[in-house]
This record gives structure tokens, C-alpha cells and sequence, in this order.
């Protein structure tokens, strides 16, 4: 157990000065920062599902979140009646200590307690293999919500706060690159079935998925 732990320490520490080295080579550089279109005009165009309303956020949340564009909506399917509500925040750079919330901080935050909480994998048009993405059911009073997010850069999806970290890293180094966005979805079980929560932020997913990436740098 005694060698277990001292190999797991030394991996990392190894990871930890590989960042450290990443970040000094990587962050030295003068960043190319992509272009990329304003999320405001963002349209899910010929699918089943409607925009019903742009969600401000008050200044202090928007101080907190430092993100250089935003995208805060909701959204009902046409044919079912079901609502979703679609948050991106995008950063176009994280060396000026900008970075993504993850929001299994924030949602505990605003009062809601995580329930259950683990990963899924859904198929979505265009790409070849399911995207991998963290799901929570979170609870407030009676209320529960199921909500689904990940970290998106360069077409990737990551699930892990930790690997989404690498990946800037390295991504720094070899493209000169830090941009990313933090893409979530909740859909709220009204009747308490989150199994039903949960199909409804599939689906959802399944209609912006493809379009949104028309709007994150690839």
C-alpha cells in the first residue's frame, strides 16, 4: 500500500511540474487569440425546439464569471412542450487568470444540493464517437434538476476539470491557444422523474450540439 502511494505521489508531482513548465514556456508567448462569432446571434435554426428567453445576468454574476461572452437561454421543444435551459460562457484566453467555473461549485452555491451525481455519453450528429459529459441531479427543497456539462476547445468535449487543465497546457504549447468555453444544460424534473429530466437534456443537447460549434473557434 506504502509503494501504492508513493507511486501516486511522484505521478503527481511529475504532473505538477509538467504543468509548471507548460505554463512558463507556453504563457511567455504572445497568445494567438481566435476570432470567433458573437454567441448572441447564435440560432438553432430547423429544429424542433424555440427560443423562449434571453436570461440577463445582473452585474455581480458577470463579475464572478469573467467571461468574455456569454449565452444564457431557455428553450422549449416544439413538439413536446418540454424547456431546457442553455448556458456557454466562452473565454477567449485564461493566461489573465480567467477560467471556467465548474458548476458543481456554483450550483451549491445558489442552493442547490447535488443528489446524484456521475458521467453519460451521448450520441450526437456529426461526430463520429458519443461525447463524454458530467451529469448531476441537484436538488433544492422539493425541486430537482437534472443538468448536464463539459468543457469545450478546439471541437473537443471534456468532461474533467483536471483534464480540461492539461489540455490547456498543452494546447498553449503547441498552438499558442488557451481559449475554451464551459457549456451547460438543465432541464428541471418537474414531476420528479429525472430518468424523463434527463432524456429532455439529451435530445437537446443532440439539437445544439452541431450548430454551436459553428460559433466556438474549432
Amino acid at each position: 500500500m506504502n509503494n501504492f502511494w508513493k507511486l501516486r505521489s511522484v505521478r503527481i508531482l511529475s504532473i505538477v511540474l509538467l504543468v509548471q513548465a507548460g505554463l512558463f514556456y507556453g504563457f511567455s508567448r504572445h497568445e494567438n487569440v481566435p476570432a470567433h462569432r458573437p454567441l448572441k446571434l447564435f440560432d438553432l435554426g430547423s429544429t424542433n425546439w424555440s427560443l423562449v428567453q434571453d436570461v440577463d445576468l445582473d452585474q455581480d454574476t458577470l463579475d464572478v464569471l469573467k467571461a468574455d461572452d456569454i449565452l444564457s437561454r431557455v428553450y422549449q421543444n416544439r413538439q413536446t412542450g418540454q424547456v431546457a435551459t442553455l448556458f456557454v460562457a466562452y473565454f477567449d484566453t485564461q493566461r489573465t487568470g480567467k477560467a471556467p467555473h465548474s458548476p458543481k461549485n456554483c450550483l451549491p452555491g445558489a442552493g442547490w444540493a447535488p443528489s446524484q451525481s456521475g458521467t453519460v455519453d451521448i450520441t450526437v450528429p456529426g461526430q463520429a464517437h458519443p461525447i463524454h459529459v458530467n451529469r448531476y441531479v441537484v436538488s433544492r427543497g422539493e425541486n430537482q434538476s437534472v443538468v448536464l456539462y463539459w468543457y469545450q476547445s478546439h471541437n473537443r468535449v471534456i468532461a474533467s476539470e483536471y483534464t480540461a487543465k492539461i489540455y490547456t497546457v498543452a494546447d498553449s504549447i503547441r498552438y499558442n491557444r488557451s481559449d475554451t468555453a464551459l457549456v451547460r444544460v438543465i432541464v428541471n424534473a418537474d414531476d420528479g422523474n429525472t430518468q424523463k429530466a434527463l432524456h429532455t437534456a439529451e435530445s437537446f443537447v443532440q439539437a445544439f450540439f452541431e450548430p454551436l460549434k459553428n460559433w466556438l473557434p474549432a
